[in-house]
């Protein structure tokens, strides 16, 4: 009874989805967007006609006008400094408008140049300081806000009554503050666009990606040759000009220079970019993030002012808000990866019968023996992690190594060793084709072809999104092992769609069902998810028929076989299950049958574990990651099936001294050539009865070498 309602607990509630949606980025975005609906949702249901097309219309007057100077602000934050000095520049800039159109009569174009070019001036003032002298930001955007506030004062002391004598009847400004065009105010459409552009810049061009780069590690943007002080200088001068954007529109619309405009505008636009989720300390934030805090600030501003609240009670509100959205950014920033980390390792219920006998004197086809002890060792020192091994035609001995190289060994003695081919990631599972390409999946990368003259050439990196997925599982993150058809097929299996190359234990951990079968056809250049929801597949075999596939579920202890055409087309059945240990590749035999490899062996705690998802999760939290629960891999095995799961033979090593851990077998000329992941060697072990003539690839197409 406890095991049913385990197992029913750990398969049905949905505890991973909140960790892989915590893990996304968009979830920064979406979390804004939340508070957004509820605070319009709450102040609509307070206010009458709150949400009605004209107050749409003046909120987005507003928000056009205050979202130039959050764009500002937000690029000025993300390159890693922050600038209190928008509301001092936001006044003079309004000035500088109204003074050109209103005392100098200068036209409406003049008007605008000079606006923005007086913007400009006062952000490469911030620039200057911050970026080539180095000044720290907050103390001198500070100064600079009563600088610019002083001189605004004394400006409008001045030429304030000039201003407000003067009445201009100007289509094209009038258009400017208070246009339309199919009832979108025109200041709206003017931040649309360039809030498009800006979202391209940021994610899509260098400059933005170097903006980003210095946020996040100013010194190492500096090592990369980045010109950081020449880019944060351009942040602050792009900030001015945005805000003196905002204020061309506002002097449009309103035509006042009061002593009062732009108080509190940098708390205001503060409180708006930390309410988007554009975090403090720099380094990440978006236009959407942006545009979505202004509108909050805004919906609460506007709320409060029509519930007749005085202007004290905003800027405490204000106030209060920037202050918790603070908090809340600097502690979910400094805790997330542990906050995610909690919720996202998220082991399931996994029960496997008790395991066959292996033990001497025991009987049965898994009875251990010790015939491996005479394996001749190829390469020792020589490779490292050979995963897979595969000869050609030519009796030319290949495997991978954990530096990203595909290395050849020469017969007859396979003394000499050369590099063939640099790929840059863990070459995994090979195959040959037809044309003598060698396929090899490479574990973070995908499926890549060598061609025989050794040019490395990209095979296939994604395939077809599941649309029911959170996780975005079109990128392949662990390509596995491989075979293909005489149709040009290539079956390959990715042992994880949740975590990466060097996380795979994490996966095994889980026993989810995160892995799947993904078919690329070479005559098309095509790429589709066969099957899904496998326990780590692994090894992959074409079977005799040409209609169907042989697979190990590496977790699953099992082999189970999948139809890809014919009339079983899409069925799967269990060839064998319960195996004593976790299968990896599976090769073919001179004799029809097929070859397997037991990565590791089965023992009665990891199996108690299976059954434990909680003790599992705290095993992933509290202990390091070389002391979990794992196979015994210091035994290797190899045992021979034929398609009706039935164990014909079976080879140990028992002391686990000639080949400890063995992931793959090769069958080629009478003798078995072993792989191990772990292992710095290759193995070589006659086979007694073996077909001398058998070359695994041409007996596949019906050639004889």
């Amino acid at each position: 009874m406890r095991d049913a309602l385990t197992r029913l607990r750990y398969r049905y509630w949905p505890d991973h989805l909140l960790g892989e949606i915590l893990s996304k980025r968009w979830t920064e975005t979406a979390i804004p967007v939340i508070v957004l609906i509820l605070v319009a949702f709450a102040l609509s249901r307070s206010i009458d006609h709150f949400l009605s097309p004209s107050s749409l219309a003046d909120t987005a007057r507003q928000a056009g006008e205050i979202g130039f100077i959050g764009l500002g602000m937000a690029l000025v934050v993300i390159v890693g400094g922050i600038d209190l000095s928008v509301g001092s520049m936001f006044a003079l800039t309004d000035f500088c408008a109204l003074y050109t159109l209103d005392v100098l009569g200068w036209p409406v174009p003049a008007v605008i140049a000079a606006t923005l070019i007086c913007g400009a001036l006062l952000g490469a003032v911030n620039g200057v300081l911050i970026g080539y002298l180095r000044l720290r930001a907050f103390i001198t955007t500070l100064i600079t806000l009563i600088i610019y506030r002083s001189a605004f004062d004394l400006l409008i002391q001045r030429h304030s009554n000039e201003i407000a004598a003067a009445f201009p009847d100007i289509p094209s400004w009038n258009f400017v503050g208070g246009g339309d065009l199919f009832g979108i105010p025109s200041v709206a459409l003017v931040y649309l666009v360039i809030a498009v552009f800006g979202h391209i810049f940021m994610t899509r061009l260098r400059p933005g990606w170097h903006i980003t780069a210095i946020g996040g590690s100013r010194r190492s943007a500096y090592n990369s040759g980045i010109p950081v002080r020449r880019t944060i200088a351009l942040c602050y001068v792009a900030s001015g000009v945005l805000t003196s954007l905002g204020a061309l529109f506002f002097a449009a619309r309103l035509g006042t220079v009061g002593g009062d405009i732009g108080v509190g505008l940098e708390v205001i636009v503060l409180t708006a970019t930390v309410l988007g989720g554009i975090t403090l300390g720099g380094g990440k934030g978006s236009v959407a993030k942006s545009l979505v805090g202004v509108l909050i600030v805004l919906l609460i501003t506007n709320g409060l002012t029509t519930l007749n609240a005085r202007g004290g009670i905003n800027r405490v509100a204000l106030a209060t808000i920037l202050l918790a959205a603070a908090m809340v950014d600097i502690r979910w920033q400094k805790n997330r990866a542990r906050i995610i980390s909690k919720v996202y390792v998220a082991p399931t219920y996994h029960e496997l019968p008790p395991p066959p006998p292996t033990e001497i004197g025991e009987g049965g086809p898994f009875e251990q023996n010790d015939k491996l002890r005479d394996v001749t060792l190829i390469g020792l020192g020589r490779i490292e992690a050979p995963e897979d091994v595969i000869l050609d035609r030519n009796d030319v001995l290949y495997a991978g190594s954990r530096h990203g190289d595909i290395m050849r060994f020469f017969p007859p003695d396979y003394e000499r060793m050369e590099v063939f081919a640099h790929i840059g990631g863990q070459p995994l599972g090979m195959a040959f084709d037809r044309q003598d390409n060698l396929y090899v999946c490479i574990g973070g990368m995908g499926l890549y072809r060598i061609t025989p003259d050794g040019t490395v050439e990209k095979a296939t990196d994604e395939t077809n999104r599941s649309l029911h997925s959170v996780n975005d599982d079109s990128r392949l993150r662990l390509a596995d092992d491989l075979d293909i058809t005489d149709d040009g097929l290539i079956f390959f299996s990715e042992a994880t769609v949740r975590y990466e190359m060097d996380e795979w234990p994490i996966d095994g951990l889980e026993a989810r069902g995160n892995g799947r079968i993904i078919c690329y056809d070479t005559n098309k250049g095509t790429t589709h998810t066969a099957l899904r929801g496998l326990k780590f597949p692994n090894g992959i075999c074409v079977a005799s028929d040409g209609q169907s596939i042989l697979f190990a579920e590496t977790f699953g202890c099992s082999i189970k076989r999948y139809w890809f055409a014919g009339p079983k087309k899409g069925a799967v059945e269990v060839v064998m299950d319960n195996l004593p240990g976790y299968p990896d590749n599976i090769n073919l035999a001179s004799d029809g049958n097929y070859w397997l490899a037991l990565v590791g062996m089965r023992s009665p705690a990891l199996d108690l574990a299976w059954k434990m998802p909680g003790f599992r999760r705290r095993m992933a939290k509290r202990v390091p990651v070389d002391e979990w629960l794992f196979p015994n891999i210091n035994t290797g095995c190899v045992v021979k099936f034929n398609e009706q799961g039935k164990i014909l033979e079976s080879f140990w090593d028992l002391k686990g001294l000639n080949h400890p851990m063995i992931t793959s077998m090769r069958e080629h000329r009478g003798y078995l050539y072993l792989g191990g992941i772990s292992n710095n060697r290759i193995g070589r072990y006659k086979l007694a009865g073996a077909d001398p003539d058998f070359v695994q690839y041409d007996k596949r197409w019906g050639r004889r070498s």
